[in-house]
């Protein structure tokens, strides 16, 4: 099941960005589709004002999913860790996460879904893993405690 294809016609309002702004920090980004056709998350993250992250999310009608076991990302980023964010329900105020390395080149990811633990506010949640039963909301995080810019292509995102 395919849950982002950057060669369909996308409708970004359903891609939100939030950056530390909400807690008085100074990072800022924005999610386009740039020249390429594919969706960009770009930006740059600030430790000024106690900030440190900029996510994007996407949210969508909620999905069963309880037949799969994977969720698979193509993309393309200079060398960087991000935080892959799943949610089950929209909500929910924790995200279930995991981390992915970028090398500058195309890659292709396989995450399993019951690896996602719970998270909330950078703190690791004493709840169960992700349950794997509904997804109704994807996103992305960089928070490496450090000033940096970033550009995160994205050309799909689909599970299996």
């Amino acid at each position: 099941m395919v849950l982002y294809n950057s060669k369909f016609k996308t409708n970004l309002s359903q891609w939100q960005v939030v950056n530390d702004v909400v807690m008085g920090g100074c990072s800022h980004a924005q999610f386009a589709l740039n020249k390429a056709g594919f969706g960009e998350f770009s930006g740059h993250v600030s430790l000024e004002n106690n900030g440190g992250f900029s996510s994007v999310k996407y949210s969508f009608s909620l999905l069963d999913v309880d037949n799969y076991d994977k969720i698979h990302l193509k993309f393309k980023a200079e060398p960087c860790r991000f935080q892959f964010r799943l949610k089950s329900n929209i909500t929910d105020r924790h995200s279930y996460v995991s981390y992915f390395k970028t090398s500058g080149d195309w890659q292709e990811i396989e995450f399993d879904l019951t690896e996602f633990y719970p998270r909330y506010r950078g703190r690791n949640l004493q709840l169960s893993k992700y349950p794997g039963k509904f997804l109704e909301e994807i996103g992305f995080l960089i928070a490496n405690k450090k000033t940096q810019d970033f550009k995160l292509e994205i050309a799909q995102i689909w599970l299996e």
